[in-house]
């Protein structure tokens, strides 16, 4: 009985053993269709999310790539722009130089005419102021001479209307030079 009782336990220990291992198949199959309906799922969502956003990047890196080369376009532009600018300051500069030295190269000019011009008046100054002196040395002698050449005319005059008046003795006429001293007794000259 033993035996038998031993054998209906192995019996039903392997059919539970069997139905287990149908159980345990039955889940593992389940199990793994329902993962591998996870995976694709997942998969499927993971590549759909992939492709949007692959396509968005693709797109912004095109953008982004254009405006690079944009940036790098006006970069050039404006590095071109400054030294052009730099350039035409370079040259306004030369330029303001160049005016500069002949603003004050006409400025020493001008400085050296006008004490030229100073100089050149004050010698015709001084010329005219010994012309002048020169015609009022001559206005004197000139002078001079007319009034002696007047003084020995009257004189002549006196002493030709006088003569009877000296030939009695009442007038006395002394010369010097061309200049008279008279000593007159006549009562018109007293």
């Amino acid at each position: 009985m033993l035996e038998r009782f031993g054998a209906d336990i192995n019996k039903a220990l392997l059919a539970k053993r069997k139905r287990l291992e149908m159980y345990t198949k039955a889940s593992l199959k389940t199990s793994n269709q329902k993962i591998e309906h996870v995976w694709k799922t997942q998969q499927e969502q993971r590549q759909k999310l992939n492709q949007e956003y692959s396509q968005q990047f693709l797109t912004l890196f095109q953008q982004w790539d254009m405006d690079m080369q944009k940036g790098e376009e006006q970069e050039e532009k404006l590095a071109n722009m400054f030294r052009q600018q730099q350039k035409v300051f370079q040259q306004a500069r030369i330029v303001q130089s160049q005016r500069l030295k002949t603003i004050k190269q006409l400025y020493e000019q001008f400085l050296k005419s006008m004490e030229e011009l100073e100089k050149n008046h004050e010698n015709l100054l001084a010329g005219a102021q010994n012309e002048l002196r020169k015609e009022m040395a001559m206005l004197q002698k000139k002078i001079m001479m007319d009034t002696g050449e007047e003084d020995e005319l009257l004189s002549l005059v006196y002493m030709v209307s006088a003569a009877p008046l000296m030939a009695s003795g009442e007038l006395q006429v002394q010369f010097y030079g061309s200049s008279i001293a008279s000593a007159i007794n006549d009562p018109v000259f007293q």
